[in-house]
């Protein structure tokens, strides 16, 4: 017999069975998740005669929809099914059971972010639309020295959450959080130089969340700020020495061209699914990839 259900504490080690074999995620970054944001309610188990076979973790987020208010979401986060169990629909018999789950408990919205092209296709056999993106653009030193002063200190994810929803006002996009924030910046912080900054700068404030890639790089997972600061902390290499990296790819809301398919939304709600216009676009920032 299947069900879905919350997880129980006594869960935890098939969950983190479960995460190795799907993700090959080290230890330490599966101890951040269980450190600043587990409950047993925010894992869904789909449980076969008393064995956990597949678990989705969900982030209890806001999608900010400008001129229509802001309604909660939950974010699906590490959906993964015993590898011993695949290809028999486990995994969409555990987002049918999620879908129930947020439904009784009034939330209307559900959101994820595909790992892979192959999982976008998945998530749409079970009722997910494309609907999130971001701009990437690829940045390092460039001639001329370091370009415009301005000073990085670190945030903590109260700041950094009160300086992003500033930053986007006006923009459709999800609203994370301090929980969530905290362990953001504890997934960046596992890597040299990593977490969550403020760059003050004399066009205003930009805020950075980034994460090493591997020993050159760095990935800037959002940069929020008005074109002006944007420009000013991406001038010159004083950025890049700033953060310890030779190469910056960088994640922003708006950019030229289309943007990246990023993000997927799912309305539980008929009303607001008929009302939703799916030619448009949000942001959804911080994917926890």
């Amino acid at each position: 017999m299947l069900c879905v259900r919350p997880s129980l504490p006594g869960d935890v080690p098939a969950q983190r069975e479960l995460w190795r074999l799907a993700f090959g995620d080290e230890e330490a970054y599966v101890d951040n998740f269980y450190r600043t944001y587990y409950r047993p309610e925010r894992v869904l188990v789909l449980e076969e005669e008393g064995q956990v076979r597949a678990m989705t973790a969900w982030f209890d987020t806001a999608f900010a929809v400008p001129g229509r208010g802001n309604f909660r979401a939950a974010y699906l986060y590490a959906v993964a099914t015993h590898p011993a169990c695949r290809g028999r629909g486990l995994a969409g018999r555990l987002l049918a059971g999620a879908d129930r789950y947020f439904r009784e408990r009034s939330i209307p919205a559900v959101t994820t972010v595909p790992a892979e092209p192959s999982l976008h296709r998945f998530f749409a056999a079970n009722g997910f639309r494309e609907c999130f993106v971001h701009h990437t653009v690829h940045s390092g030193p460039t001639p001329g020295g370091e370009g415009a002063g301005f000073d990085l200190r670190p945030v903590s994810p109260a700041a950094y959450g009160a300086g992003r929803e500033a930053l986007l006002a006006g923009t459709p996009h999800i609203v994370y959080p301090e929980e969530a924030l905290a362990y953001q910046a504890g997934c960046c912080a596992l890597g040299a130089g990593g977490g969550l900054f403020q760059a003050d700068t004399p066009e205003g404030p930009a805020l950075l969340c980034a994460e090493r890639a591997d020993g050159a790089r760095m990935v800037l997972k959002e940069l929020l700020a008005s074109p002006g600061a944007a420009a000013l902390v991406l001038s010159g290499g004083r950025l890049c020495r700033l953060l310890g990296a030779r190469t910056l790819e960088v994640r922003t809301p708006t950019g030229a061209g289309s943007g990246v398919q990023f993000g997927m939304l799912k309305w539980l709600d008929p009303a607001l699914e008929g009302a939703w216009d799916w030619t448009s676009t949000a942001y959804l920032g911080l994917g926890f990839d």
